[in-house]
């Protein structure tokens, strides 16, 4: 069986290593926040949307759920950024299992912010 090469950067431990996930992780966001239209534009939503989330939850429950959900739109968009970013590594060729994954990925964007639609909706009016 032949083994599985490992990244160079999977030897760290301990402190060191969360010092360079803390730095791929802003980097991450650098990457996101200057070559991504959406990302920027819910980053933008979310800035607005968690400080009335603070003020108009009712209870600490509230006030994490309308949060919570508006961080899920970031966080769902980072992985639909990373998909289209590695398929469009692999190639830039149209193909049909390109364009479903990107798709795919999208999709879950929509679901994330009809999410965040529906737990304000209950939250605020149900």
């Amino acid at each position: 069986m032949k083994k599985i090469e490992e990244s160079p950067f999977k030897g760290k431990t301990g402190v060191p290593r969360l010092i360079n996930a803390f730095g791929y992780s802003v980097d991450g966001f650098k990457a996101a926040f200057q070559n991504e239209d959406a990302f920027r534009q819910e980053l933008f939503l979310a800035v607005w949307l968690v400080p009335l989330g603070l003020y108009l939850g009712k209870t600490g429950v509230e006030k994490a759920l309308l949060i919570g959900v508006v961080l899920l739109v970031l966080i769902v968009e980072l992985f639909n950024s990373a998909i289209e970013a590695a398929v469009d590594h692999t190639s830039i060729d149209v193909h049909p299992l390109a364009k479903r994954a990107k798709d795919i990925a999208s999709a879950s964007v929509i679901v994330a912010l009809a999410i965040v639609i529906g737990v304000w909706g209950l939250v605020l009016f149900g």
